[in-house]
């Protein structure tokens, strides 16, 4: 019982580090007045170091996030933690990774694009709808699976562990990664882009389609049929415009399935 007791604690404790990460994460992409954003703070000893620094920082979280959430490193993981806090770890180690790269971030303030008046005022708004439609997304699945608090909290109380099932809700019936689409409007939609917040932006989308491509791999190993006919159904990340007309897409054997 101590040892669930702590692994509750320890999940909770996870969480607030990813809460405080995120609502950094809004300020330090939008420029808000923070210590350190994007666009403030002291820059490198040079261009070519700025790059090189910030692309090791992404590079970093994006090889964590993704090699951490791969079943076959789970597997391997689970062995020397214990299953219960296995996504809490994942979330801690993702989120104090974002928050190395506010720390040692190196601003990049060369202009590409700067707009005022209504289009700023309505690229502003594109990101905010981004962040909603990020964080909402995960609510309409389990918000508190994705984070691990429902694991330690099942295994408190001696629970037996959930097999969730296939489902679809709201945004999920637009597209199939509401989650990344919204960090994608958040991080594209700026009145004033400079060429670090390009580069942000750019290896930012690089990864997520690049992960998103390796999640839905092991999606079909896990759900199997339910999932192909799921992404032959709806698209990846870009909505259809109202009217448009869903194809069936038929791939190489899928008959004979």
């Amino acid at each position: 019982m101590f040892g669930r007791v702590a692994a509750f604690i320890y999940a909770l404790a996870s969480y607030l580090v990813f809460l405080l990460s995120f609502v950094y994460a809004v300020a330090f992409i939008n420029n808000y007045p923070v210590p350190k954003s994007i666009d403030v703070g002291s820059p490198g000893n040079g261009l070519a170091e700025s790059i090189l620094i910030d692309v090791l920082l992404l590079s970093l979280f994006a090889v964590q996030h993704s090699v951490m959430a791969r079943p076959a490193f789970k597997r391997w993981w689970t062995g020397i933690v214990p299953p219960s806090c296995e996504r809490s770890t994942y979330v801690l180690i993702s989120s104090l990774l974002l928050i190395l790269i506010f720390w040692q971030w190196r601003p990049i303030v060369t202009t590409i694009w700067r707009v005022e008046g209504w289009p700023a005022t309505l690229l502003t708004a594109i990101a905010w709808i981004g962040w909603l439609t990020a964080l909402t997304s995960t609510w309409m699945i389990d918000h508190f699976e994705l984070f691990g608090l429902r694991q330690v909290h099942d295994a408190l109380r001696g629970a037996a562990v959930r097999l969730q099932p296939f489902k679809t809700p709201l945004l999920y019936r637009l597209v199939r990664h509401p989650l990344m689409l919204g960090f994608l409007l958040a991080f594209w939609a700026t009145p004033h882009m400079t060429a670090g917040h390009l580069l942000f932006a750019a290896l930012t989308t690089g990864y997520i389609l690049v992960g998103v491509r390796l999640e839905e791999r092991d999606l079909v190993a896990h759900f199997g049929d339910s999932y192909e006919q799921y992404r032959r159904r709806v698209p990846m990340l870009m909505p259809r415009l109202p009217g448009g007309r869903s194809r069936l897409i038929v791939q190489p054997g899928a008959e004979s399935r």
